[in-house]
């Protein structure tokens, strides 16, 4: 099935395959720069948007904010309820309540937003200014002959094999399996307000929560914007392997059986939040609300070959699945987009390896690396486990720390530079003012956090 609307002349054609956000945006972008351009899905329109789940929560800061507004696109900052700040809670092995800080974002804010919804509007625009959307399921084969007949080819989807097509990056990929099993589930009931997780921070609703349990896992809530209900609030988890919140997490089949799971989580772990999350409620019209899997955080290399020796470049996930802690992966590849398509706009000659392993390169090295770098800081890699243990209790002092800790979320470029303790020090020092060993005398474990009054408020309304 081909969808198309007539199209300004172009002397260059490019091809996407995959059309989620990171694949339509590209095309849009490629669309707006003068390129006959071809969507690829193996999904139509309406089944994109309400026959599947979210990729994840796809939260986004200040820089990717800049990449789709250079694009010329939404970047829902007028449209979806703001992330202004996240407030973290850190929990021992045997449940002792350890560490409290709330950092605030500093000149940015974050936006979640459903990706189907994301993903449909701009798709819409494409067929809108001329793209021609094809719905089939491109094959290794059938890329050969796409590559071939195109100036310019991106895969944005790794099915069908076409992940294959792009050598894992060994350096660049140092786990060899999934660090967490994740749930997701988005949910209304309760608004973002001040009155809402008031017991974290005085931005109440407009800070997301993130509780991490050393020996369990994660649990992040945030404000979000679904395609069908509006502003509402996502919940996503992340377990341990072997843990027991990896088995609760496995007995998900539902979007009702996902909420379950989530409240008796916080009912039996995570009490501090429990009266918000015991009045959220299912979105009962999308039955595909919640999520539920496992990624394994890989790199693969930004060029590949077609069998018969067509040159085709990887985008978004194809080209880096991050796990979603650290919330790089949604970002990384709407930026990996917006500089292909300034690129690729100004650019005179073929599109062949050079340029394309030029661009990536050159991608990795302004974010890819450092975004790689702070997901495994927040996974609480071995090899970071010191220098996350000083800048979290740091954090926990100080709240210009705080902020620039959880900035990094947004720019992670200033953690390439941070190797060693002697390196989180000078960080702490360069952001706070104060000596980092003055400073870090200072901390004490938090001993009990404070509990949420939510539901007497409730009472009391």
């Amino acid at each position: 099935m081909t969808s198309q609307n007539s199209a300004g002349r172009s002397t260059r054609t490019a091809a996407i395959i995959g059309a989620g956000q990171t694949g339509v945006t590209a095309a849009l972008g490629l669309l707006d720069a003068g390129f006959a351009v071809t969507l690829y899905s193996d999904r139509e329109q309406r089944a994109l948007r309400d026959d599947v789940p979210a990729t994840g929560t796809a939260l986004e800061f200040g820089e990717t904010q800049q990449a789709e507004a250079a694009l010329g696109l939404d970047s829902y900052t007028a449209r979806a309820p703001r992330h202004t700040g996240l407030s973290v809670r850190i929990a021992g092995p045997e449940r002792e309540e350890l560490i409290a800080f709330d950092g605030h974002f500093d000149g940015y804010v974050g936006v979640a937003v459903d990706t189907r919804l994301k993903a449909d509007e701009r798709l819409t625009q494409f067929l809108e200014r001329g793209g021609r959307f094809v719905v089939e399921q491109v094959s290794p084969a059938a890329l050969d002959g796409i590559a071939a007949a195109n100036d310019l080819t991106l895969v944005a989807t790794g099915r069908g094999g076409l992940s294959d097509l792009f050598p894992v990056d060994a350096a660049r990929s140092v786990y060899d399996a999934p660090q967490r099993s994740l749930l997701t589930v988005t949910v209304t009931g309760i608004g973002h307000d001040d009155s809402v997780f008031a017991h974290r921070s005085r931005a109440g609703g407009g800070h997301s929560g993130f509780s991490i349990f050393a020996d369990q896992g994660e649990g992040w809530w945030g404000p979000y914007l679904h395609k069908d209900a509006g502003p509402s609030w996502a919940f996503l988890g992340w377990a341990r392997p072997g843990s027991e919140w990896e088995s609760r997490f496995a007995a998900a089949d539902s979007a009702e059986s996902a909420h379950r799971i989530v409240q008796d989580l916080y009912r039996d772990f995570i009490d501090w939040d429990l009266p918000e999350v015991l009045a959220t409620q299912v979105i009962a019209e999308d039955p595909h609300s919640w999520l539920k899997g496992a990624v394994r955080p890989v790199v693969r290399a930004g060029v590949g070959h077609t069998a018969d020796g067509h040159v085709v470049g990887s985008l978004g996930d194809t080209s880096a699945a991050y796990d979603p802690i650290a919330g790089q992966g949604a970002q990384s590849g709407l930026i990996q987009a917006q500089r292909l398509v300034a690129a690729a706009a100004v650019h005179d000659g073929p599109f062949d390896a050079a340029w394309l392993g030029g661009q990536y390169a050159a991608f990795l090295a302004a974010r890819g690396d450092a975004a790689n770098k702070v997901t495994r800081l927040f996974l609480g890699d071995p090899e970071f486990a010191d220098i996350g243990n000083q800048l979290f209790a740091a954090a926990a002092v100080d709240s210009r720390v705080a902020s620039a800790l959880v900035g990094l979320l947004h720019r992670p470029q200033p953690l390439l530079g941070i190797d060693s303790l002697d390196g989180a020090n000078e960080f702490i020092t360069s952001v706070s003012g104060e000596d980092a060993a003055a400073l870090l005398t200072r901390f004490a474990p938090a001993g009990r956090f404070d509990r949420s009054a939510f539901s007497s408020t409730l009472a009391s309304a």
